[in-house]
């Protein structure tokens, strides 16, 4: 795990980087790999600075790809700086178009931190750049491929269950919490499964299982672990208190 001392050195050669790019070309488009939860994405800093265009977003494909997806959107706002969110645009992924959604500054935490320092604060447009699956749905749309779904959260939406699992899925709990205690350990085991505990009891006669969405509306803060990877956990010592985060012991690894 990396210390203070190497993140403080890795984010001043980003915003190195950062500020020699849009001095060069008029934007920077930063990118991130996935971790295996959460996907790749990608999205610019400088467009709204340079040009006064939105910021622009995307995920779930290549690195590479969003690049090219990225650069194609700073062309398409060169003709039209506000992109019709009706009508979808063509051959930015083959032979695939592209649609546009105005993104909700709930999530510009999650996503806009370069963007933030850049700026100097969370006061700038930014849309998010959404492509079909092959059938060329898009994921608002039925039929559209569900083992996609993940790879590509929406964020013109959903503020209020940030999770990219449905809202259905089934979850574990405890008889404690769903009587009022509160939300002091989270676990997202490697298998997918995720539990919402208390911390009060081991005794698996009080174990339930509910769904996902009734646990965020009994506590919308767990929102805040809604990209917690595979096999992550996290705690806190009372609903006031911030979430530390931990990776788990792989039991395959500790069988070796």
């Amino acid at each position: 795990m990396a210390t203070p001392e190497e993140h403080a050195a890795h984010d001043a050669e980003a915003e190195k980087q950062i500020l020699s790019a849009v001095e060069e070309h008029g934007f920077y488009i930063a990118q991130f790999r996935g971790d295996g939860y959460s996907p790749n994405f990608a999205y610019t800093i400088g467009l709204f600075k340079t040009y006064g265009y939105p910021e622009l977003i995307c995920f779930g494909l290549d690195l590479d790809l969003l690049h090219s997806v990225l650069w194609s959107g700073k062309e398409l706002l060169d003709k039209q700086p506000m992109p019709d969110q009706g009508i979808g645009y063509p051959d930015f992924i083959g032979e695939y178009d592209v649609r546009f959604l105005t993104v909700d500054k709930k999530w510009y935490k999650n996503y806009f931190g370069y963007g933030y320092w850049f700026n100097g604060s969370w006061d700038f447009p930014a849309l998010q750049i959404v492509w079909p699956d092959k059938q060329a749905l898009f994921p608002w749309e039925d039929d559209f491929n569900p083992d996609w779904k993940s790879g590509q959260p929406l964020l013109d939406r959903n503020t209020d269950f940030k999770f990219r699992e449905e809202r259905d899925l089934g979850v574990y709990t405890t008889r404690q919490i769903l009587e009022g205690a509160p939300i002091l350990r989270v676990a997202h085991d490697y298998d997918g499964d995720w539990q919402f505990l208390c911390n009060t009891t081991t005794d698996s006669a009080d174990l339930k299982i509910v769904a996902l969405s009734e646990v965020v509306r009994r506590d919308p803060s767990v929102n805040k672990l809604f990209q917690l990877n595979y096999g992550w956990s996290a705690w806190r010592e009372s609903p006031e208190a911030d979430w530390e985060t931990w990776e788990q012991e792989d039991d395959e690894d500790s069988e070796e």
